[in-house]
């Protein structure tokens, strides 16, 4: 039986783009229904990072660059300052899911940002990000101005808080239990056996 889980992401978030790995392990082991889920961290009117301040290389320094280097993941804090805000990005994510994009989409956006250090905030950079994948540039353009899908993503980030609880990112709700952290492709698939035979706790955690 499929296994359904929602990884809640964020485009900014360099331990979203690191659990990819264990992601697409767990789809090739198991039987499992993946869909990406927005969360973003600091939507609007809360500020975003800024590279320069202490922050944000303090946390790089001591848990994304030991993490890239194990996984063996080319990854570099991005410059761009503040740091983007992603309900566009998360717009066009709507779109990609429509037209069964949604994973390729999120993997060039993470590259795109992470590896080369351009403003997935910025609507020429989206476009060019998601038509990179097969996106069509009138859909994607029209996406990005969309007041509906506008509603929806506010909507969405509502759902991700409110419904399910998310408070920070990767989070993974597998099967309707919550999976916090940053877990390992063995974690993942744990998860998944413990769900299949029913022995699973109601909530998961690192």
């Amino acid at each position: 039986m499929t296994t359904k889980i929602d990884v809640f992401v964020d485009y900014v978030c360099p331990f979203c783009f690191l659990v990819e790995g264990a992601i697409d392990e767990l789809k090739r082991d198991r039987d499992v229904e993946v869909t990406i889920r927005p969360f973003e961290l600091r939507p609007h009117p809360v500020p975003t990072l800024r590279p320069e301040d202490d922050y944000l290389p303090r946390i790089w320094k001591d848990a994304v660059y030991p993490m890239a280097e194990r996984l063996n993941v080319p990854i570099s804090l991005p410059t761009i300052s503040p740091q983007p805000r992603t309900e566009k990005a998360f717009m066009v994510l709507q779109l990609a899911q429509e037209r069964g994009k949604a994973d390729a989409y999120s993997e060039a956006m993470f590259k795109a940002f992470f590896q080369e250090n351009r403003n997935i905030g910025d609507d020429d950079v989206i476009v060019n990000v998601a038509t990179s994948v097969g996106l069509d540039a009138g859909e994607v353009e029209a996406a990005l101005h969309s007041e509906d899908r506008r509603a929806r993503q506010q909507a969405d980030q509502d759902y991700a808080v409110n419904t399910v609880g998310i408070t920070s990112v990767p989070g993974f709700v597998v099967d309707g239990y919550l999976l916090s952290g940053v877990p390992s492709a063995t974690r993942l698939k744990k998860t998944v056996d413990d769900l299949t035979i029913n022995t699973a706790p109601r909530e998961a955690r690192p």
